[in-house]
């Protein structure tokens, strides 16, 4: 980690919670072949090890902040009085994780009086965590037997962004894509071994769309994305995470091209 860049105590907590709901999650992922999957309301996919997961990053949280709210996806929300409150996808990409398909991640983000200053991104199974904290930057780093190793400030691209239809573009998830056919014919799409979203935290794309999800979906990639110096917002507009779809891009130009395709 950079000599001038010190984690908060918040970092610091976000960080040991995701390792170890990484570790969970890990575990799990390890016995696939016994381990039972519903259905949600939704037609979504639930497992024992989401709600494993979610149980574990709950137990890190409530012990060191005991007085904040926490919202994960798989337990619903716990009421706190101080304005603060965490915001977990534990294992984000379910589909995948119950295919062995290692792009899985644990998300986990602090909303501080209705922003976002933390957000943790783990990709267990590549053995990858990215980070972000407003108004510090953007990180990645290797995880290395449970520990953080190799920390180094990312970016998005470098330079002018491209025109739209020059741009590398990756949309996630792939049932969702007859949403953006318009996108995905304008653009250059590229297939990806990691989320989209930290794709383009880190250079390697200009727009990433996912058509779908929930606030704990995209708050932490949000912060790790707009911090790596990139743009965010969902395609109502709107610059917070919610419900919904979300665009996320190397500059706002791009991103206003690529809403405006979408828009017809």
């Amino acid at each position: 980690m950079a000599d001038d860049f010190t984690r908060p105590d918040d970092l610091k907590i976000a960080l040991e919670a995701a390792l170890a709901g990484a570790a969970e999650g890990l575990r799990h992922f390890a016995a696939l072949a016994g381990l039972s999957r519903e259905l949600k309301a939704d037609g979504s996919v639930v497992t024992a090890a989401d709600r494993a997961v979610e149980d574990r990053i709950r137990e890190v949280l409530s012990g060191s902040r005991p007085g904040d709210a926490i919202l994960g996806e798989e337990h619903g929300e716990t009421r706190g009085n101080e304005g603060r409150r965490w915001i977990i996808d534990p294992i984000d990409g379910t589909l995948l994780f119950v295919e062995g398909d290692d792009r899985w991640l644990v998300l986990i983000a602090l909303e501080d009086h209705g922003e976002v200053t933390v957000g943790v991104a783990a990709v267990p199974a590549q053995n990858k965590i990215f980070w972000a904290v407003r108004g510090a930057g953007a990180w990645e780093a290797e995880v290395l037997d449970g520990r953080i190793a190799g920390e180094r400030r990312i970016h998005v691209a470098a330079g002018d962004s491209p025109e739209l239809a020059e741009s590398r573009l990756g949309v996630v998830p792939d049932w969702g894509r007859p949403q953006v056919t318009a996108l995905i014919d304008a653009a250059g799409e590229r297939d990806w071994a990691l989320q989209p979203a930290l794709l383009v935290a880190r250079g390697d794309l200009d727009v990433a769309v996912q058509t779908s999800g929930q606030i704990w979906d995209f708050a932490a990639t949000s912060l790790i994305v707009t911090e790596a110096g990139g743009d965010y917002r969902g395609l109502d507009g709107r610059t917070d995470p919610g419900p919904g779809a979300s665009l996320y891009s190397r500059s706002a130009r791009l991103g206003d091209a690529a809403l405006a395709v979408l828009r017809g």
